[in-house]
């Protein structure tokens, strides 16, 4: 279990990055993560978010994947598939990307739902699958406005209906 302090400690970090270095950045987070157990889920996470953020997704990915391995849960646990789909769409592999994404559609619903689905969709586009990067976006994004709700939604499902209908006719 994390104490209060670290967690505020890492929490006033975060909150002051503009202010800090990159360099000196990686090193305070290293400092709190080494604070942790060896090999603590929250540690390898906040390792991750501090070399990803400073332009290095090559070293975060290996970071997310040990954090998601030693137990990293709730919704760090899904920043963590987030952010390391991200990355890997960055260094070059989206199919990787939404095929993490993918799966984490599926698993549960809360306030990181509007992100899955604009990852994915930044994936599917890299792919080639720009009508399914445009239904996925329309579909999240029809949560969120006042009207027309519905409608987006079923016209965002019929651009891909529209299209299986007009390759079976090719």
């Amino acid at each position: 279990m994390i104490d209060s302090s670290w967690e505020e400690r890492i929490k006033e970090l975060w909150s002051s990055i503009d202010d800090i270095e990159p360099d000196a950045l990686i090193a305070a987070v290293d400092r709190l993560a080494d604070e942790l157990p060896t090999g603590n889920a929250v540690a390898e996470f906040e390792r991750a978010c501090a070399r990803d953020l400073t332009g290095q997704p090559d070293l975060a990915v290996p970071l997310y994947r040990a954090s998601l391995s030693a137990g990293l849960s709730g919704i760090l646990r899904r920043r963590a598939v987030i952010q390391m789909a991200s990355s890997l769409r960055n260094l070059g592999d989206p199919a990787e990307a939404v095929r993490l994404l993918a799966v984490e559609t599926g698993a549960g619903s809360d306030e990181l739902d509007g992100a899955v689905s604009a990852f994915l969709a930044l994936a599917l586009a890299d792919l080639g699958r720009e009508r399914e990067a445009l239904s996925c976006s329309l579909v999240a994004l029809s949560k969120y406005l006042p009207r027309y709700n519905r409608s987006l939604a079923n016209y965002a499902v019929d651009l891909l209906e529209t299209r299986e209908i007009v390759q079976k006719k090719v």
